[in-house]
């Protein structure tokens, strides 16, 4: 599935859609370069899951927890060589009740489970302030039928 994302606004109102297809023990990979939308995407799910406090990236922090309505387990990669991802525990949120969101999971790609929702974030024209070319893909059935859900209830702008 592939949209067009035109704005800020626009960026967390899909995130916002995408939560209204996510369910406790998903896993959702974020694609993108640096200030591509990422965080901005994760806030959306953030909010629509119910989440109504700040959502930041987790850059330093490598990893946020955000209670909402299915806990959110909000990682990045950004700074971690492959053998931190141990000390961080990713394998124990990945098998807890709730939804992870992993920017950069090309950091950490043999700890991602094979069956995961990945969003990439394209900037247009190399642009930072123009839309964003956002493609979602899926391994696994289940994850497939997310994305059959959500192209019916998504403007592509396409």
């Amino acid at each position: 599935m592939e949209l067009i994302v035109k704005t800020e606004e626009d960026m967390l109102g899909l995130g916002k859609t995408l939560a209204s297809v996510l369910k406790s023990g998903d896993v959702v990979c974020l694609h993108g370069v640096l200030g591509a939308g990422k965080t901005t995407l994760a806030r959306g799910v953030a909010r629509g899951k119910g989440y109504q406090q700040r959502v930041t990236s987790p850059t330093f922090t490598l990893m946020n927890i955000y209670p909402a309505q299915d806990p959110i387990y909000h990682f990045d990669f950004y700074r971690l060589g492959c053998g931190d991802l141990t000390d961080l525990g990713l394998e124990d949120y990945l098998e807890k009740d709730g939804i992870c969101l992993i920017e950069w999971p090309e950091i950490g790609a043999d700890s991602i489970p094979l069956e995961a929702m990945h969003i990439y974030i394209g900037l247009t024209d190399e642009d930072y302030d123009r839309e964003r070319l956002v493609s979602i893909k899926a391994t696994g059935e289940s994850y497939c039928r997310k994305i059959k859900e959500l192209e019916q209830i998504v403007d592509t702008g396409c």
